[in-house]
């Protein structure tokens, strides 16, 4: 997978058996949950909620990038709230997300210059982008 120009840096692996009533482990015994579906009571929690936080830690990684690049000091109580939905359409099913970004105390059009950023280099909304209906909302 790896290009001439780029190197990878790291590689998750897990093992998930079930499907979404399963269970997931990682190799290295840091994520050992158990799976249920989506507004379940089962116990565990499911691929969406998983992605929602995953996307989320990355796009504030993200935006410590972009700011910095703008020289722009982030604030320490900023977070991204992400949303994930699964749809069910002609289709078949797909994903659609919000994520809503508060930036306390940053100019909104510097906070926009910002997000946008962050949503150029963030490997989430990269991975992503052209496939999931996604909003990027200053909050």
């Amino acid at each position: 997978m790896e290009t001439n120009n780029s190197k990878v840096l790291y590689t998750a692996v897990t093992h998930t058996t079930g499907g979404r009533t399963g269970e997931s482990r990682s190799s290295d015994g840091k994520l050992d949950i158990k799976l249920s579906s989506p507004g379940s009571t089962g116990p565990g929690t499911n691929p969406e909620q998983l992605f929602a936080a995953g996307w989320s830690a990355c796009f504030i990684g993200a935006i410590g990038k972009a700011a910095a690049n703008l020289n722009v000091k982030v604030p320490a109580d900023l977070y991204v709230s992400t949303e994930i939905d699964l749809v069910s359409g002609d289709d078949g099913y797909s994903l659609q997300a919000r994520l809503n970004i508060s930036l306390p105390g940053i100019d909104p059009e510097v906070a926009k210059a910002i997000i946008q950023g962050a949503s150029e280099t963030c490997p989430y909304s990269k991975a992503i982008k052209g496939n999931v209906k996604t909003e990027y909302n200053l909050i």
